[in-house]
Order: structure tokens, then C-alpha cells, then sequence
């Protein structure tokens, strides 16, 4: 039977109230205390509805269900503090047709479902059993229901009753209590409630396994415990060893088994010693355990058998890089010598060069040449000394050194070990890793190198360690002193060319899912890759640009837009945009005050440009763009030179009286050093004041010093190839560097035109341009064939055949 009428409604928290329940309620908020008192002052009926959530203090329409119980208030009592303690019993369902009001509490039009007897059908007889069936069980297993409330229950004959009852007494959460509630049909109340009662008992079977297999763990523990007590009870009995002596004799025998040099056998007995002499529970103990764990980890005589097939290996060196011919020419020399001694002390190769060029790759082929194992530690940013050293055992958590950890890691004693970025260390408080390495680096001290932790002298002789380093200037001398030094100069576009036919296309290319016949690279686009979207020394960014290149194709190939064939430019520069660098330098127009000059910095060779400009003033002269001190030592010289020979350059001798000179290195937010700029401030100088213009197809580098002699500098390979880079034709280099030259690649020396100077005004010849070329005339000039002497000595005339000679 349905009825409608209307109630004030009381919201629950976390808790659901039945039909023919009975329960206490404690009320506290103010709208559910004003909403009994108006319960109360009619027929003491009133709605109780759940929450949807439990942290809502003051709920609204939608934080609460539609479906409630419509319950009588039996008893009120009010409790100090302001609150109300209710005892109701359920008697219909109810559900929300309408709020009425909702000022000071709910106050709704509720549809009341009055319950019928029903007589019993087999369906729903059957469903009682299985439910009855199933409560007993629940009850069995969770011990939650006394054994008198279940057959008070079980005793009802009502099936909507008999559901209700049962549901009101299982542990169930609100929302599945919900489900019950809002279940109006007897045959669907009854389903959903067994449904509910064996998940119920399922959860309740897996809480009993697991206690169950807790007590036993629980008496096992305790079983053995007894057990051991009572072997040592025993033990003492008999004057059998104790637990401590049990494990001081393993450690014992492992050290017999060990092989370990003398010293550190006699080390490790005596801290067994020490162990014994310990309670088990002691902290010292455990210090003492991994101590000794750590030297029966190392591999003392554990040596891996060098496989040394000279064509082998350098079958596998070709297969990995391409080019470095003089590195792996080396690296054989090693393996020929090894071969022929194996008792020979491991050299400390360092591989410097610009990044990109593949000095860690090339470490990682040196190992699999001669089957040794390979480990690797980065040296950038290390600036503590335990590092290498370890850390003393009196510290909590102390360590070995990652020099030993790397060795424990190889397992041998003959790996080989890469110190990467040894340029990069710093030093503080903690010390200075640099020189901590010197002993793990000099062959006369690392036979019996000591760490910290170990304490103990362990030989990393048989270790071949391989640098790498991207410039010198940063590595202390001392320790550059220990190193072959092995330089790594960045690849000619002929070069990476080859080395992206070879390894960067066919990598990049299976990275990115792409089958070789989706498209090729001929070497006239690889070699327009390389000359109008990269300017490296090395090929780091060539394969960035490869990867940026499988991209676009890979996009188009999924969308059917791209159909297999050769790349071409047109694709090229669909994919990748236009060309961002253009090598076409030797067409601009020659300046007054600007000279091109080269530079070796950390990412290779590079081309730096230099300019001069006069101002009216008093002989003052101005530097800008960074320049370190020997830079500006530079460019003092290179302005007393020309101070000194004003005349025979065509500038007015007291041109310092009322002229300023401003020189200014582009890129001024990049610092800038280096004893190879001095030519080019001489020459940038000389032009501005001369009015002279530079050949802007030239570059040049080199000292200068103040009686106009061309000193030699280093770097010539790396600054040769950035000349190349850049365009340049001609390039100009002290005479005592004319020994480099075979360091260039052949290639390169063919298309470059090379000039060797030993004095200034060689260079002046060559880079100025006679005036007809200038913006602007300087009076008569002198032939610049002309050696300069200092004031009051004569000029002396060089024959052409006494002049430098041209590559």
C-alpha cells in the first residue's frame, strides 16, 4: 500500500536505519534537533535519510538518497551540551516526492510504502532458505551475531521483515545497506541481500586464512626460538661453539677460499676476531659484517683472459666509428704490446675533444676489442674527495669510494674503467677529488691504491683507464702529467657524411619504426644536412637533426601522405625548414677593422671576428666582449707594435695624440681567452688606422709579441676545420706550426689556401688590401715586403725568395 504525506526529515551519518529497526540516535546539529522538536509536536513521526558523503556538516537535496525509512520517535532525551539522544523505530519505507521547506529544517512530501502480508510462493521460500542458509553461515564465521538474536531473527516468518531484520545486523557500508533499502519488491530485496551475505562471507573466509597463517608464523617463530634456546642450553652443556663462533668460522673459510693477497687476509681474520668478541645484537657487529663482506666481494686475483686478435679488433673498432685513424692506430699499438708482454703496466689514455665526437663510444670499443669488462663513472660536478677515496668506517653509512665500487661491479681486477668529464670536477671543503686521482692514476702508485673504507692497498695496475675531457686548460697539471693524452679533433663534412650514412641514419631509423625502404639518404642531402642545419665539431647535433627528420616522415608515412622514395631538397626543407646556416663568408665585401680570427674553445674550433674602431680622443684604448686577461695582454701588445712602426704602416705618428681605439669581440655575453688573438688585434688595429681593408676570405691566429714576431698556438686541426666551416679560403698560421699541417685532413688541405708567418708584417701583406680596394685613401704607404726594425735600427728588405713560403 502506498501513501503520501508530509514529514520533517532527520539526515544520518554513516549509519542507515531499517523498517522494524530500533536504535539510539545522538543528535547534535541544530536543523536535526529543530526537526524532531517539530516531530514531536504532532504524531512523532519523521523521515531518516543517510548522506551521501559523511564529512557534509549541512547537507542539501543532492547530498542526500532519495529512499529513507519513516520511523516513530519512542523516547527523547536531551543531553548536556546541547544535545538530543532519540530512540526510533523503523516502520515503512519512504521516498522523497518534494522539499517543502528548508529554512530552519527539511520539511518534505514523502511517499510511504506501507508492507502487506504476502503469502509465500515457492520463489520466494526458496530465496528465504538460501538467505537463512547464508546468514547462518555469516554468523558462524564472524562471530558478530549471538547465538540468541539469530534464532530471535530466524524465527520471523514475514519475508520483507526477515530481510530487513537480517540486513539491519550485517556489517555492511551505507551505500550497500542503500541498495536493500531501496529494494521495494520483497523477491529483489531478498537477492540482493544473499548476494550481499556471501561477499560478505567470502571476505570473512580470506580474514581467517590469513589469520590463520599468521598464528603459525606466529608459532613457528615462537617454536624456533624455544628450539634454539634449548640448542644452546645444549651447546653450553656439551662445550659445542655458540652462534658467533658458527659464523666466525664461515667468514674464516671464505677467506681461505678467497685468494687475497696476505695483508688483507691477516686484515679480515683480525676483524673476525673482533666479531666474536661482540654481542650478536651489538651495532659494531653489523659495521664489522659488511666490512667483511666487502672485502670477500673484490675481485683480489679475479682477472678476465685478454683475447687479443689484432685483426679482430680492428675490424671492430672500424665497425663503430668511422675516421680517428691515429686513435685506433693507438689503441692496436697497446694490443700488440700487451700481447707480447701481458705483464705490462696499463697506460692512462685521455681522449680530448669537442663533444659529439665519440670519446665515451670509443671507450666502450676499446672494451669489447680486447673482451674486457666495461665500467663507467662521470666525473662532471664531483667535488668531494671520499668520492674516490671513500669514507673512513667511523662514519655512519660509510662506503668505498665509487673506484672500488666500479671494480666490485666489473668483477675483475683488468676491466676497463672510463672517468668521464674529468675536466669538469671541482674542489671545496671536502677536499680535492684531482688529487685523490692522482694516485689512482699514476702506474707507479695505483699497484697499491688505498681506500678509506678498506684500508687495505688494492692494485688497480692491470685497470685500463680511459679518459675523456673536452679541453685541457681545466685538468690540474699534475694529473695532466700522469695521462696520454689522445685529442679527438671534430669531423670534416666528408666525415659526417659517412659517419651518418653509416651509423645515425640506420639508428635512427629503427628507433623510430621505420623500415629502410621508406626512404633513403644520398650523400649529396646528407652532405646539405650537414653544411645548412649543423655547425658542431662533433655529430651530436647531425643526429638531433636525422631524429627531427624520421619524425616528419614517420607522421606523414602513418597518414599515407608519404609514398617510399629518396629524400630530396624539397623534402628536406619541408621537413626541417629552411637552411639555418649559410658558409658563403669569403662573398661579403672586405672591411676596415674587421679581421676574422680562430679560436679553440670546449666545443671545438671556432671562427671569432675582431673589430677596431678610432675614435677622437687621447690615445686611450677600450676593450669589450668578455676578454680574459691574456686576451687583453694581446691587445696592449698588439697596440704598442703598432704605435712603434705607425710610420712604416702609413699611419701619422702622433695618431695616438688625439685618437681612442675601441675593440669589441662580438658575442659579448660569451667570455673569451686564449694566447692566439694577438695577430688578429695587430692586424684589425692596423687596418682601422691605415684605413686599410681586410680580405674577408682570410682568417688567421697566432702571438704576437712586442718586436712583431708570430708565436706558435695549438688547436690547429679544430680551427682549420672551423675555417673550413665558415668558408674561408685562405687561412694564415705561425711558421713553427707548420708541423700541424699533416694533422689536417687531406681533403681540406686541398681546398684551403695556407700561409706560414713568423713575423707581423707577413701577415699584414697578406690580409691588407692595397688602398685602390679601401673605402678611402691613407696617404702613401710603404711596400709591406718590408721587415720593420725598432726606431733607430735600419729596415731590412726581404728578397722574395727569403718570403714565406704558400701550401
Amino acid at each position: 500500500m502506498i501513501k503520501e504525506r508530509e514529514l520533517p526529515l532527520l539526515p544520518l551519518r554513516g549509519i542507515l536505519v531499517f523498517p522494524y529497526m530500533v536504535i539510539h540516535l545522538d543528535v547534535g546539529r541544530e536543523r536535526s534537533m529543530a526537526a524532531i522538536e517539530q516531530a514531536m509536536l504532532g504524531d512523532r513521526i519523521i523521515l531518516l535519510v543517510s548522506q551521501k558523503e559523511t564529512e557534509i556538516d549541512s547537507p542539501n537535496q543532492d547530498d542526500l538518497y532519495d529512499m529513507g525509512t519513516v520511523a516513530e520517535i519512542k523516547q527523547l532525551l536531551k543531553l548536556p551540551g546541547g544535545t538530543m539522544r532519540v530512540l526510533v523505530e523503523g516502520i515503512s519505507r519512504g521516498r522523497i516526492l518534494e522539499f517543502l521547506e528548508k529554512d530552519e529544517f527539511f520539511i518534505v512530501r514523502v511517499e510511504e510504502f506501507v508492507e502487506e502480508k504476502k503469502s509465500l510462493t515457492p520463489e520466494i521460500e526458496t530465496l528465504i532458505r538460501g538467505m537463512t542458509h547464508q546468514f547462518e553461515e555469516y554468523a558462524k564465521l564472524g562471530k558478530r551475531v549471538p547465538i540468541e538474536t539469530l534464532g530471535t531473527v530466524l524465527a520471523v516468518e514475514e519475508p520483507g521483515q526477515l530481510a530487513d531484520i537480517v540486513a539491519s545486523h550485517l556489517s555492511l557500508k551505507v551505500p550497500d545497506k542503500q541498495t536493500i533499502l531501496e529494494a521495494i519488491s520483497v523477491e529483489l530485496r531478498l537477492e540482493r541481500l544473499t548476494e550481499l551475505i556471501m561477499r560478505e562471507i567470502e571476505i570473512l573466509e580470506l580474514e581467517r586464512r590469513i589469520g590463520q597463517c599468521v598464528r603459525k608464523q606466529m608459532d613457528k617463530a615462537q617454536k624456533e626460538y624455544y628450539l634454539r634456546e634449548q640448542m644452546k642450553a645444549i651447546q653450553k652443556e656439551l662445550g659445542d661453539k655458540d652462534e658467533r663462533q658458527v659464523e666466525a668460522d664461515e667468514y674464516r673459510e671464505k677467506f681461505a677460499k678467497a685468494k687475497c693477497p696476505k695483508e688483507v687476509e691477516q686484515k679480515g681474520l683480525k676483524e673476525i676476531e673482533r666479531l666474536e668478541k661482540m654481542p650478536p645484537s651489538s651495532a659494531e657487529g653489523t659495521v664489522v659484517r659488511t666490512y667483511l663482506d666487502w672485502l670477500l666481494a673484490l675481485p683480489w686475483a679475479k682477472a678476465s683472459r685478454d683475447k687479443i686478435e689484432l685483426d679482430k679488433a680492428e675490424q671492430i673498432l672500424n665497425e663503430d666509428h668511422y675516421g680517428l685513424e691515429k686513435i685506433k692506430e693507438r689503441i692496436l699499438e697497446f694490443l700488440a704490446i700487451r700481447k707480447l708482454t701481458p705483464k705490462m703496466k696499463s697506460p692512462i689514455l685521455c681522449l680530448v675533444g669537442p663533444p659529439g665526437v665519440g670519446k665515451t663510444s670509443l671507450a666502450k670499443s676499446i672494451s669489447r676489442a680486447i673482451n674486457r669488462k666495461f665500467v663507467r663513472m662521470s666525473l662532471g660536478g664531483l667535488r668531494d674527495e671520499a668520492e674516490i677515496r671513500g669514507h673512513r668506517r667511523t662514519y655512519l653509512g660509510a662506503l668505498p669510494g665509487r673506484i672500488i665500487q666500479g671494480v666490485r661491479t666489473a668483477g675483475t681486477r683488468n676491466s676497463v674503467f672510463l672517468l668521464d668529464e674529468i675536466d669538469k670536477m671541482t674542489s671545496d671543503f671536502r677536499g680535492d677529488p684531482a688529487s685523490a686521482l692522482l694516485e689512482v692514476l699514476d702506474p707507479e702508485q695505483n699497484s697499491t691504491f688505498t681506500d678509506h673504507y678498506l684500508e687495505v692497498p688494492f692494485d688497480l695496475s692491470q685497470t685500463l683507464f680511459v679518459l675523456t675531457a673536452n679541453t685541457l686548460h681545466t685538468i690540474p697539471r699534475p694529473l695532466l702529467d700522469r695521462m696520454e693524452v689522445i685529442t679527438l679533433s671534430g669531423y670534416t663534412e666528408d666525415e659526417k657524411v659517412n659517419i651518418a650514412k653509416r651509423y645515425l641514419v640506420p639508428k635512427q631509423m629503427q628507433a623510430h619504426g621505420l623500415d629502410k625502404d621508406v626512404f633513403t639518404l644520398d650523400e649529396d642531402i646528407l652532405l646539405k644536412l650537414v653544411q645548412g642545419y649543423t655547425r658542431e665539431s662533433g655529430v651530436r647535433g647531425l643526429e638531433r637533426q636525422v631524429a627531427n627528420l624520421c619524425r616528419k616522415i614517420a607522421i606523414r608515412w602513418v597518414k599515407k601522405e608519404w609514398e617510399p622514395h629518396t629524400v630530396t631538397i624539397e623534402d628536406l626543407e619541408s621537413a626541417l625548414g629552411a637552411p639555418r646556416y649559410h658558409f658563403q663568408v669569403a662573398a661579403k665585401a672586405p672591411e676596415i677593422g674587421a679581421v676574422t680570427g680562430l679560436a679553440y674553445t670546449e666545443v671545438g674550433g671556432v671562427v671569432l671576428t675582431v673589430e677596431v674602431t678610432p675614435l677622437p680622443g687621447k690615445g686611450r684604448l677600450t676593450l669589450t666582449g668578455q676578454l680574459g686577461d691574456v686576451m687583453k695582454e694581446s691587445a696592449q701588445a698588439a697596440w704598442t707594435f703598432v704605435r712603434a712602426y705607425a710610420r712604416q704602416l702609413g699611419i701619422e705618428e702622433d695618431f695616438y695624440d688625439r685618437t681612442d681605439l675601441h675593440i669589441h669581440v662580438p658575442e659579448g655575453a660569451t667570455p673569451k681567452d686564449g694566447p692566439s688573438a694577438g695577430v688578429t688585434m695587430a692586424t684589425a688595429i692596423a687596418s682601422a688606422l691605415a684605413k686599410r681593408a681586410v680580405r674577408s676570405d682570410l682568417a688567421m691566429t697566432g702571438e704576437i709579441t712586442l718586436r712583431g714576431n708570430v708565436l706558435p698556438i695549438g688547436g690547429v686541426k679544430e680551427k682549420v676545420l672551423a675555417a673550413h666551416r665558415a668558408g674561408i679560403k685562405v687561412v694564415l698560421l705561425p711558421e713553427e706550426n707548420r708541423k700541424d699541417l699533416e694533422d689536417i685532413p687531406e681533403n681540406i688541405r686541398k681546398i684551403l689556401e695556407f700561409h706560414f708567418v713568423s713575423r707581423i708584417e707577413e701577415v699584414l701583406t697578406l690580409a691588407l688590401l692595397p688602398l685602390a680596394h679601401s673605402d678611402e685613401g691613407a696617404g702613401d704607404v710603404p711596400p709591406m715586403n718590408t721587415i720593420f726594425a725598432p726606431s733607430g735600427m735600419p729596415a731590412v728588405e726581404r728578397s722574395p725568395e727569403e718570403r714565406p713560403p704558400t701550401c
